[in-house]
């Protein structure tokens, strides 16, 4: 049809192809929408869902730029779990690091974990817990906690060491023989 169509209801049971701009007000899709070039989407888009993005290559899976040119902090990664209730000990948010061993099972080999440690108002105070997968069991091996940072929580023979500009083992903790070692890679007991 040339020129301008109206109808108040429309159903197609076929394709369509659309060769030049479509303006739609409100889409409401029930199957999959399979795009072959670049989405712009000027809003903000909610997901009632999960959402998975995967890529096929080495290139960056999730990209944020900010193009604002200021002072100001950007781009900007946002967790906000926002609950009304909150309670000593909630997570808010949770990275993982996944990948498979190799007998193809599915293997958890870092996790980053941010807590509420106190929720009251005027008196947050937040946890970040860091764990690593050791001998197939995941431990807690870096603790930031209000009242005191904590390395090798789950007191598993990991050794910690502070390198200076001349020496590799400036400070040198050897977990495993309990001992400290200042400039030496192999202390003995204080």
């Amino acid at each position: 049809a040339g020129g301008t169509s109206v109808f108040t209801n429309l159903d197609i049971s076929g394709d369509i192809d659309v060769d030049g701009t479509t303006n739609l007000d409100i889409v409401d899709i029930d199957g999959a929408v399979d795009m072959a070039s670049t989405l712009q989407v000027d809003g903000s888009i909610t997901s009632s869902d999960g959402m998975t993005i995967t890529t096929a290559d080495n290139s960056n899976t999730l990209e944020l730029i900010s193009t604002d040119n200021d002072t100001a902090e950007g781009p900007i990664l946002a967790f906000n779990r926002s609950v009304a209730d909150v309670a000593a000990g909630d997570l808010i948010g949770t990275i993982k690091f996944l990948g498979e061993d190799d007998a193809g099972n599915a293997a958890l080999y870092h996790e980053i974990q941010a807590s509420i440690e106190d929720g009251s108002n005027g008196g947050e105070d937040g946890r970040l817990t860091i764990y690593q997968s050791i001998a197939g069991a995941t431990k807690n091996v870096l603790d930031f906690k209000s009242s005191e940072i904590i390395f090798n929580q789950d007191s598993v023979d990991l050794d910690f060491r502070v390198e200076s500009n001349g020496d590799t083992h400036m400070l040198f903790v050897d977990g495993g023989n309990d001992r400290v070692g200042i400039s030496t890679s192999a202390p003995s007991t204080l």
